[in-house]
């Protein structure tokens, strides 16, 4: 059997990260090899595996390929076709590395031709998630709208999403973001670091926002003081909340079928309806650096491990 260089968690020790050679793994009739050429970064890719994972696990849910082997029950893709995906919680591994298994259930859609391989990795993790938030709120024209943590890869597509939907736009991140979320759409920026950041919304929003998109952990709690009697309110981190002056708490969809709504998204950013910002790229020599970074949660667009 032929081996792969992959970025593994040995065991279930934190931070037990390293790049090693393991097997390439062998598909079933239902499953499809991808030979990976970008995989996209997030937050979740050193922790979010299978309770019963076999050490050492290959590490990542998001990336994008060309289709080296496919399964006798897989009948809507080809060998030799470009795809993008989301792969998670899967026994024999996840993205990153130079081969990936994926099961045929799986959230699998074909790359426009006008798309690279790395902005194709870019787009699903980040872009499914924004658009459950943004959907999942009963936004209409001219509502007012604040994102807590908006520079980053969900941030900056809820951004355009909602002034595409005709929303004004209030969004914070680090000063040094605020241009770049300007850029994009957003009319008020704060920076969560200023202590007054609230009255800020709420001066420039009288009475506060109609609603708002809490996407990076523990900003829900402070999100809902700028949220107006009677509005909403959605956090993607899943931050509890106990509902107050008649605001509703919006779940977030973590089920529900967005084959459609992703290859939606990709096409608009092939059309340049959608900006797509890649931060940085990195090898997988330097993954571990991308993936320690990560844990900072500073970031503007998405980080992609562009692969040979």
């Amino acid at each position: 059997m032929s081996n792969m260089k992959a970025i593994v968690k040995q065991s279930a020790e934190p931070d037990d990260f390293v790049l090693m050679q393991v097997p390439i793994p062998e598909i079933s009739e239902i499953e499809i090899l991808v030979r990976i050429k970008a995989i996209g970064v997030g937050i979740h890719d050193g922790y979010y595996l299978p309770g019963d994972a076999p050490w050492p696990y290959t590490i990542g849910i998001e990336g994008a390929g060309i289709i080296e082997k496919k399964g006798s029950n897989i009948t809507n893709f080809q060998v030799g076709d470009r795809i993008a995906f989301v792969s998670s919680m899967q026994l024999k591994g996840g993205t990153w590395a130079e081969y990936a298994v994926v099961a045929g259930s799986s959230l699998i859609v074909s790359i426009p031709e006008e798309m690279s391989f790395a902005q194709a990795a870019a787009i699903p993790v980040a872009g499914i998630a924004a658009l459950k938030a943004v959907n999942s709120l009963q936004l209409k024209k001219n509502d007012s709208l604040f994102i807590a943590g908006a520079s980053g890869a969900i941030g900056t597509f809820v951004i355009q999403l909602a002034v595409a939907q005709g929303c004004i736009v209030a969004a914070s991140a680090s000063k040094i973001n605020h241009e770049y979320m300007q850029s994009l759409g957003a009319t008020i920026t704060v920076d969560y670091h200023d202590l007054d950041w609230i009255n800020q919304i709420k001066q420039r929003m009288t009475g506060g926002v109609d609603a708002a998109i809490a996407i990076q952990p523990n900003t829900a709690i402070s999100s809902i003081n700028v949220v107006k009697d009677g509005g909403e309110i959605i956090s993607v981190s899943g931050e509890q909340l106990t509902s107050q002056r008649n605001i509703t708490i919006v779940p977030y969809p973590h089920t529900g079928d967005m084959k459609g709504g992703l290859i939606d998204l990709m096409n608009r950013v092939t059309l340049g309806e959608v900006k797509l910002l890649i931060e940085q790229t990195y090898g997988l020599d330097k993954a571990l650096e991308v993936l320690k970074k990560m844990g900072t949660r500073h970031a503007r667009g998405k980080s992609v491990i562009v692969v040979p």
